[in-house]
């Protein structure tokens, strides 16, 4: 059974979408079947893995993207889905493995033109037909924006973990704050239409600091992030398993590039040595392998 993971925030610039795709094309690299699932309305996951001029004209287009999903008529999910989306080049596959259902602008309808059947939310549609689709994969990973509207509810009733990236700073704090508060409501909204076959709801399993910045101490932040992490775990509103990672991703000038370049960091690190002097992609790798190893 595939493991289904949200990475979600309340708090917005914490590196998440650096943070998915390069833990995705780690796990992929690894010799895993990963589904890269783009629910954020800025498309900044499909941009990166399709490359621009791809993501261009799927925008421009209005179809082919999650949203026709949800159109009147909407085609079936598996039919949206990007295979070996990374490409070199020349056009062909650069990364086997990792697939993407990429997003586009239009996602923001969602939220105010949906008008299907209120007793059968949208969140319920979608999990319905990813329950298939994710037979063919060892992990779906769901790139949330920073909010439990629409689009991320359809990730986080579909998932059963969630990791929340993290700044070492007071905002990060307080949004994983917010997004305890709101992961309570939304599942009490949605407990009527869980089944068992789908496993336990979706859970806090980890925190995930990211994008930090040479001689900065986190020691501090990490205090109070544990501790708030305890309190939750103890009044049962997050995995009783749930922790602060130990592995840590720094801040490197090669992740801005690698969205450029279209690339996974990892894959630049095989044309540049530019990659394995910032050791960012030993973190994202060590990053995957303690995801393995924490499993449910």
């Amino acid at each position: 059974m595939a493991r289904k993971i949200s990475f979600l925030n309340y708090k917005g610039g914490v590196g998440k979408t650096s943070l998915i795709v390069n833990t995705a094309a780690c796990l992929a690299a690894n010799g895993r079947r990963v589904l890269l699932c783009d629910f954020d309305t800025q498309s900044n996951a499909s941009i990166w893995l399709m490359r621009l001029e791809r993501w261009n004209k799927l925008n421009a287009d209005g179809h082919g993207s999650v949203y026709s999903f949800f159109e009147p008529g909407g085609v079936q999910l598996e039919d949206l889905i990007v295979r070996d989306v990374v490409q070199d080049k020349g056009g062909k596959p650069a990364l086997p493995g990792l697939d993407l259902l990429p997003t586009t602008f239009n996602l923001v309808d969602l939220e105010n033109e949906f008008t299907g059947d209120p007793r059968r939310p949208a969140y319920l549609l979608f999990q319905e037909q990813l329950a298939e689709v994710a037979k063919n994969y060892d992990y779906v990973l769901f790139d949330c924006p920073p909010n439990l509207l629409r689009a991320s509810q359809c990730s986080v009733f579909s998932s059963n973990e969630i990791y929340v990236p993290s700044n070492p700073d007071a905002l990060s704090l307080i949004g994983f704050t917010l997004l305890v508060e709101k992961l309570g409501r939304f599942q009490q909204l949605s407990a009527g239409f869980r089944t068992t076959a789908m496993g336990t709801p979706t859970q806090i399993r980890g925190i995930i600091f990211n994008s930090i910045k040479t001689g900065v101490d986190i020691e501090v932040p990490k205090m109070r992030m544990q501790l708030r992490l305890n309190q939750f775990k103890a009044a049962k509103r997050a995995s009783s398993d749930a922790k602060i990672f130990d592995t840590q991703i720094r801040d490197a000038m090669v992740v801005r590039r690698a969205v450029t370049l279209g690339l996974p960091v990892n894959l630049i690190g095989q044309e540049s040595a530019e990659a394995t002097r910032d050791n960012v992609v030993q973190d994202y790798r060590q990053l995957a392998a303690e995801i393995e190893r924490h499993e449910p």
